[in-house]
């Protein structure tokens, strides 16, 4: 098969993409990307030599050039993992959030339509269900949950399930849709709440937690939602919905507390910063028509996981350092333009 992997350059897509060149050498993977501030080509370092792996540089809102991309490779598969994904930058900019994840979304279906792929997958998140109170640990997401958005961010997202949805519904087109909790895991981007605290820890610099850090988030390792997604675009129903869940629910200060801990800094460092406009208080999801129907069980409970992810950021330092300074958005124009890649 040949696969488009949109966003392959970010954190899920990018190890989905090491995942998928890695387990399935006989399928050809397209990685296609805008190199936005957070897709990084040094993520996929590693396979870019791979014979079955190619990358193109391009906007998925950009009609004409998802149409020609389309006409050119014939894909089999679409996984779209392509979106601005940030609640912060939601905020201030709502409007890049509607172009990326709505916008795009709908140009990718209607070229699924006219090229006739096998199945188009999207990737969204459980922020599109709202948030639970937290004194009811009893609650969790389901696929019936209704959508219930607090962000432009996850109001984008749910716009996008619902274009993906209706496509099934008015023109046939084969879809599936995973809805997440929080990923973490290696190649997550520093502005994000784990890499963040480990790389701001290890230059005993202060550590921003939002109001008083109870806010629960329910843990993913990125390579169990990389499983989980393979999964659903191989043996997933038509048509449906599968939550994609860790059961590893911890409040943001707990989580903090973990990475000082493992990295033997004071809990000194801690900062408690004004809270964020509509701040969820509590993610939580339930996973079990993913591990009935299709069999998935997660590899990583957060204690093993947490381990793992803060080892790979001390074995890997030069890839976060290279996105703090800036310098990793120089890898496109020395390591494909220069070499004559594309």
């Amino acid at each position: 098969m040949k696969i488009l992997v949109t966003g392959g350059a970010g954190f899920i897509g990018g190890n989905f993409v090491h995942y998928m060149v890695e387990k399935y050498p006989e399928d050809m993977i397209v990685n296609l990307d805008a190199l936005t501030y957070a897709g990084n080509l040094e993520t996929c370092k590693s396979v870019e030599d791979a014979n079955n792996y190619k990358f193109v540089k391009g906007d998925i809102a950009n009609r004409d050039f998802i149409f020609n991309l389309f006409e050119e490779e014939k894909f089999d598969v679409v996984i779209n993992f392509a979106a601005e994904s940030h609640v912060d930058r939601s905020i201030e900019d709502p409007g890049i959030f509607v172009q990326t994840n709505v916008m795009g979304t709908t140009t990718l279906l209607d070229a699924c339509v006219k090229y006739g792929i096998t199945r188009y997958h999207q990737v969204s998140t459980d922020e599109v269900y709202g948030d639970l109170p937290l004194d009811r640990p009893d609650l969790f997401f389901t696929e019936e949950t209704p959508l219930h958005t607090s962000s432009p961010y996850s109001s984008s997202k749910a716009s996008a399930d619902l274009f993906v949805l209706s496509y099934h519904r008015t023109f046939g087109l084969p879809v599936s849709v995973s809805r997440c909790s929080n990923n973490y895991g290696p190649y997550h981007f520093p502005e994000k709440l784990i890499p963040l605290m480990i790389s701001r820890a290890l230059a005993d610099g202060s550590l921003p937690v939002y109001g008083n850090g109870e806010n629960v988030r329910d843990w993913l390792h990125v390579y169990d939602h990389c499983v989980a997604i393979d999964l659903i675009v191989r043996k997933g129903r038509v048509g449906e919905v599968y939550n994609v869940g860790g059961h590893n629910e911890r409040t943001n200060l707990e989580v903090v507390q973990t990475i000082l801990k493992a990295l033997d800094k004071p809990e000194s460092l801690i900062t408690y910063v004004q809270d964020r406009k509509g701040h969820d208080m509590r993610y939580a999801i339930d996973p079990e028509k993913l591990e009935n129907e299709l069999g998935w069980v997660p590899k990583y409970n957060f204690d093993t996981g947490i381990q793992q992810t803060i080892q790979w950021y001390l074995d890997n330092k030069d890839w976060w350092q290279n996105i703090l300074s800036g310098d990793y958005q120089n890898y496109f124009e020395t390591m494909y333009k220069e070499k004559g890649r594309v």
